[in-house]
């Protein structure tokens, strides 16, 4: 709203009038101690339009049409504000003039009411109630506070969403500048001795720094390297004002005076409303570099080619030109992105007759995946947001390989939940020869596998938030976000952490970009494009629409917010593209499952082990071997199925209830889920409860009488969206208004799974169906994978004309059985310990070396004693004494003869010809020690007396 002034001059929503004040400013402490001035300085335009009445938003217009303010009119004191208000009649808008607007003029006064209640009373001298009169001046009063020196923030209480624009830019400022004073910051300048200079700025807080060019005090002046700055459209930041703060303490009121004196000319970005490229030329000015830069020094573009131009032009005129570091990237990525768009767009013209449809993957696309894949590539940054089922996954490995192609990437870090990490493997060697790493493991291990040189690097979205550092570190090609909307909160510590990963290319997978509300859309697109939907107050402002105590009632302004998305958003659903798809379409979801089902799987996979491992199977044995086999299985869907105890784990209903929100967001959506277990479908009811869906039950126990009833519900009412299903209790059924089959668990019989597939995809079916197995990694479950692929070959062979396979071998359901574990290459779990037998054993094993000890102490004291005594039958003390040198060479040639025991004792180990030979040594040193008790002691013989 804007009332008529002399002299006026409109820019967007409001007048710009003279810069004379009538009164002069008060200083912040006499506006702190003046209620009735704080009162009209944080008057907001929605609390203007209340103070009218229901009309107001009508007098609003009729005082601009009207009515007009000389400032010079305008009187404020303590606690009064009047104005004179001229009505200016036919003077300026004709004969069809209203006669109460007839020329005139009036006195309006605002006073306060209650400063209690801060309410502010109107009064016209010419109209009793509310008038455009009262009106105007309300509109003169919000749009020349600075002027009456009441310039402070909008009230805080008042909702962002009934701020006008400037009003939210005031709040956001102000919101700065309290940042900028209460958080800690430490500031060290690149040259003290002037103060528009390059400061390092370190914040308390985070630990970050940031480099601050100061060059003034006014918006855009200025520059700072921090994510604030880029985006909020202040042309400021907390770090920039307090700097600009510490530099007037610092500086006298002289030297600030002097302005910044620019010698260079510099190319930077511009990150206000008119966001895009800029020139920066020195003070001193220059015709010659003013011709070639133009009017790129006071106006922005983001013509990358028309910037290089003139790059080109000032370096043939021999000037030197800083380009800064942002404003590089920008023009690389855009020059890129225009030869890719160049190229896309002979792809999206005819993405049906395009050669890489076949040549690109190493499946056939479909035109609307080729479509997509060449929309996102000649975006660079883009969001895909098709509905479930069309395959996201498979246009982000496309992505990221004509990307390759054409832009020579090299490195792409997909950030997924972690549920679909095992997915995006194996959909990577389904349809691309790249290498893939899936980071897990210890905080090293995920360092190393970060820097390795793998095309595609998998992690998840926790992963994100403890190795945000090691991340950073590598320069990646393309980040992909796949389940976008999981960075939703736009203030989460996520999604800030993802948002600051660099790379020039980046693809958000997302079926529901906007689950709940316009911000979750907002935080998405932010990731893609920083600047495409402005600041976040803006944004808010301008499409939310909320009550008076800020509950979002509606959006606005829908119309505006899908042309801005245009460019970087592409959305499919399936009845657009229905007439592509196949008629069946299968999805393998892998789950990884938690550690605790893992413990009760793996426990009954080593029993299964155990059995297989016998030559011949009991039918104890085999009844054993099944209930191993149902138990594990059950563990893969969750412990619960086992231990019919709380608390439960299960990876797979976590993932379940994620697949079955996203499909049930279509409307268009009818499901049929099956399992295995009647426990799992109670299980899955409790999800369907929480998400608040309407579901039937058909298994087994349901009687025929029932069952027409329950398949009429499904078949006919469109609230009811879900049937679940037992094997048992689907046997006939015709379902073919479900377009979607989930199996939550795969049957042993590939016939089984055909069969519950066909209660949707039948004849009569005019919908394509989808189908979604899901299937725990690291188990039996992948194992049957691969068995049902092959128990398929029979079917295949009979039914299948353009089949090859002549023969087909049957065997009997034990062997088939035992075949089929075998196939599966079952872990090698090591054989269940028995403590006490492993005990007894290691007594026994223990006493036994024991006796050998003894044996060979004994066996070298008896060679010793018999070694002895044979020296003492040779010799006696007088004869003649051993060489000691024999003796030294002797004692050498036996160490090279002897080993070391554990204590370094030698041991002298003798081979003998057979068991008579060691009885003929035992003997002999038998006697030789018999013969040593009985021979005298010639030592110590004396001569004896007759």
């Amino acid at each position: 709203m804007t009332s008529k002034t002399k002299n006026s001059q409109t820019s967007g929503s409001y007048t710009k009038r003279p810069s004379k004040p009538s009164s002069k400013p008060r200083s912040p402490r006499q506006k702190r101690g003046n209620v009735f001035h704080q009162r009209l300085g944080s008057l907001t335009f929605h609390q203007a339009i209340q103070l009218l009445g229901d009309d107001g938003a009508k007098l609003m217009r009729l005082g601009d049409r009207f009515s007009e303010i000389n400032p010079d009119d305008v009187f404020l004191g303590g606690d009064l504000l009047r104005a004179k208000v001229a009505d200016v009649g036919e003077k300026f808008h004709g004969p069809d003039t209203p006669p109460e607007l007839a020329d005139g003029t009036v006195i309006v006064t605002l006073t306060l009411q209650s400063a209690r209640a801060k309410q502010i009373q109107t009064n016209c001298d010419s109209c009793d109630m509310p008038c455009h009169h009262v009106a105007v001046t309300l509109d003169y009063l919000l749009d020349s506070k600075s002027v009456l020196g009441l310039a402070v923030p909008p009230d805080e209480s008042v909702p962002l969403e009934h701020l006008t624009e400037k009003e939210a830019f005031d709040r956001a400022l102000d919101e700065r500048r309290k940042r900028a004073a209460e958080e800690p910051m430490r500031v060290r300048s690149m040259d003290a001795s002037i103060p528009w200079a390059d400061y390092v700025v370190t914040s308390h807080n985070t630990g970050k720094s940031y480099r601050v060019a100061l060059r003034g005090t006014e918006p855009h002046q200025s520059y700072c390297s921090c994510p604030d700055f880029r985006t909020n459209g202040l042309g400021t930041c907390k770090h920039v004002l307090n700097v600009a703060e510490k530099v007037q303490k610092r500086f006298s009121a002289a030297r600030l005076a002097e302005p910044y004196t620019r010698k260079h000319i510099s190319l930077r970005m511009h990150y206000g409303q008119d966001f895009g490229l800029r020139f920066n030329v020195p003070t001193r000015k220059n015709p010659s570099v003013l011709e070639i830069v133009g009017d790129l020094v006071d106006q922005s573009t983001t013509d990358a080619h028309d910037v290089m131009q003139r790059i080109e032009a000032l370096e043939a005129k021999g000037r030197d030109l800083q380009i800064f570091p942002d404003a590089e990237e920008f023009i690389q990525r855009e020059l890129i992105r225009k030869q890719l768009a160049d190229k896309c767009e002979e792809i999206r013209r005819d993405p049906e007759g395009h050669p890489l449809r076949e040549k690109l993957l190493t499946a056939k696309l479909l035109p609307y995946q080729l479509d997509g894949i060449a929309f996102a590539t000649a975006s660079g940054r883009a969001i895909l947001a098709d509905d479930m089922g069309l395959g996201k996954t498979i246009q982000g490995i496309g992505t990221a390989e004509l990307l390759s192609r054409w832009a020579g990437i090299r490195r792409v870090l997909v950030i997924c939940p972690a549920s679909l990490k095992s997915q995006w493997r194996d959909e990577v060697a389904r349809f691309s020869g790249r290498s893939v790493q899936l980071v897990m493991g210890t905080a090293p291990e995920r360092i190393e596998q970060y820097q390795s040189d793998t095309f595609f690097t998998v992690c998840n979205y926790e992963q994100v938030l403890r190795d945000l550092e090691p991340i950073e570190s590598v320069d990646w090609d393309l980040v992909i976000l796949d389940e976008g909307q999981r960075i939703k909160n736009w203030e989460s510590k996520t999604s800030n952490m993802i948002r600051s990963i660099s790379s020039p290319f980046r693809l958000v997978l997302s079926g529901t970009p906007l689950e709940n509300n316009l911000g979750e859309l907002f935080t998405v697109t932010r990731f893609v494009d920083e600047h495409r939907l402005g600041s976040a107050f803006k944004f808010f402002n301008r499409h939310r629409v909320v009550d008076d105590k800020g509950k979002t009632i509606g959006y606005q302004h829908l119309d505006l917010l899908r042309e801005r998305m245009k460019p970087i958003l592409l959305r499919r659903t399936r009845g657009e593209v229905a007439k592509q798809l196949p008629n069946r379409i299968d999805q393998i979801i892998r789950v990884t499952p938690t550690d605790e089902q893992l413990e009760i799987h793996n426990g009954q996979m080593r029993i299964v082990a155990q059995i297989t491992g016998k030559k011949f199977l009991t039918e104890m044995d085999l009844l054993r071997l099944r209930r191993a086999l149902a138990i594990a299985r059950m563990a893969c869907d969750s412990t619960y199925l086992v231990t019919q105890q709380e608390p439960e784990y299960s990876s797979k209903l976590e993932r379940l209830s994620e697949l079955l929100e996203s499909l049930l967001a279509d409307p268009s959506r009818k499901i049929v889920l099956f399992s295995e277990w009647k426990r799992m479908l109670d299980r899955v009811e409790s999800r369907l409860d929480q998400i608040g869906c309407d579901y039937v039950r058909l298994d087994g126990s349901v009687t025929q009488k029932k069952r027409p009833a329950i398949v009429s519900a499904f078949q006919d009412d469109p609230e009811c969206r879900v049937i679940l299903m037992t094997n048992a209790g689907s046997t006939g059924l015709n379902l073919q208004s479900a377009n979607v089959v989930v199996n939550c668990d795969l049957p042993w019989n590939p016939a089984v799974l055909e069969q519950r597939i066909a209660r949707a995809h039948r004849m009569g079916q005019k919908n394509p169906v989808h189908v979604y197995n899901l299937v725990t990694t690291d188990t039996i479950e992948e194992g049957l994978l691969d068995t049902l692929a092959s128990k398929q070959e029979l079917a295949d062979a009979s039914l299948n004309f353009d089949s090859e396979t002549h023969a087909v071998a049957v065997s009997s359901g034990t062997d088939d059985l035992r075949k089929r574990l075998e196939k599966m290459k079952l872990p090698q779990f090591a054989a269940p310990v028995d403590e006490s037998k492993r005990a007894n054993v290691t007594a026994e094993s223990q006493r036994i070396a024991e006796r050998r000890r003894n044996v060979s102490k004994a066996t070298g004291d008896l060679v010793t004693a018999a070694l002895s005594l044979a020296g003492n039958l040779l010799g006696g003390p007088g004869d003649t004494p051993v060489d000691e040198r024999t003796v030294d060479d002797l004692t050498r040639q036996l160490s090279d003869s002897v080993d070391r025991d554990a204590q370094d004792r030698p041991q002298l180990t003798i081979t003998l010809e057979d068991e008579t030979a060691l009885r003929s040594l035992a003997s002999t040193l038998a006697s030789l020690l018999a013969s040593s008790t009985r021979a005298p002691d010639h030592t110590n013989t004396q001569p004896t007396a007759d």
